[in-house]
């Protein structure tokens, strides 16, 4: 068998149909792959240099931020205290109220056992 440009090859439309298919799905995953490559590689780049950059912090640097962390959970911690003290002064007003209202009770019923005390006597 002599191949040349003038030698003709016959082949079914449909084989001639589906290589074509398949060539074009290969370029295309071809194509999907290289670029969810880049994507990945810009991905790392981009957190490599984050890291450089926080690595590059000074101590000083470092050790304010973990002073700003300390306080912020004091100011937390200072913020609750201070939500119960002001319960704990409604409640102590509330009680006040009632022990001067239970003192006055007391001293009109001395009153009046006084005053029973002596019409009697």
């Amino acid at each position: 068998m002599k191949i040349s440009e003038n030698t003709s090859v016959s082949m079914p439309m449909k084989n001639m149909i589906g290589i074509v298919v398949a060539v074009a799905m290969g370029v295309f995953a071809y194509t999907e792959v290289t670029s969810r490559l880049t994507s990945l590689e810009t991905s790392r780049e981009l957190f490599q240099a984050d890291l450089l950059k926080k690595s590059e912090q000074k101590p000083t640097d470092q050790e304010q931020f973990m002073l700003l962390e300390s306080v912020f959970a004091d100011v937390e911690k200072l913020q609750i205290t201070q939500e119960q003290n002001m319960t704990n002064k409604v409640n102590i007003e509330f009680l006040k109220d009632q022990l001067e209202k239970a003192l006055k009770d007391i001293e009109e019923l001395k009153d009046k056992v006084r005053a029973n005390g002596n019409g009697h006597g």
